[in-house]
């Protein structure tokens, strides 16, 4: 397995916007995306609370690099059609990990399934989000 930071390399050429976010990526694989977010003030609502579209922008990112790491043969990429997310607790510091793992891999869609954690361990978010997989033209 590479290092975290050539993963996390890997994940910014991906989706630039994981890199503009400060996202790290912990693992790459199939069967497991582990992706990492630092609390930052710029990152947060009124009270120092992470926005919720940031950890959803998080659990966004994991999903589709579960799904793109699951593509079928021949396939030309994913997206997003659907996303759910239960919010359980707030954020106001340290790191957020977001760990997924794919729940179906189909010919034309992918599901995936986000569990979002704090660095207690504690559950701040799941996620489950149906993918496209998208075929060349």
């Amino acid at each position: 397995m590479p290092p975290d930071d050539d993963l996390t390399a890997q994940l910014h050429e991906w989706m630039p916007l994981c890199a503009t976010l400060g996202m790290r990526a912990k693992a790459l694989e199939p069967a497991h995306i582990a992706l990492e977010l630092d609390w930052r003030p710029e990152l947060c609502t009124g009270g120092g609370l992470m926005h919720g579209g940031v950890i959803m922008a998080l659990a966004d990112s994991a999903g589709g690099a579960c799904a793109a790491r699951n593509l079928p043969a021949g396939s030309a990429g994913t997206s997003t059609i659907e996303s759910k997310t239960n919010f359980i607790r707030g954020v106001t510091s340290g790191t957020v990990t977001a760990d997924t793992t794919p729940l179906h891999v189909g010919r034309t869609t992918i599901v995936v399934e986000t569990v979002v954690h704090d660095e207690a361990a504690r559950l701040v978010a799941k996620v489950t989000q149906t993918q496209a997989v998208l075929w060349p033209r």
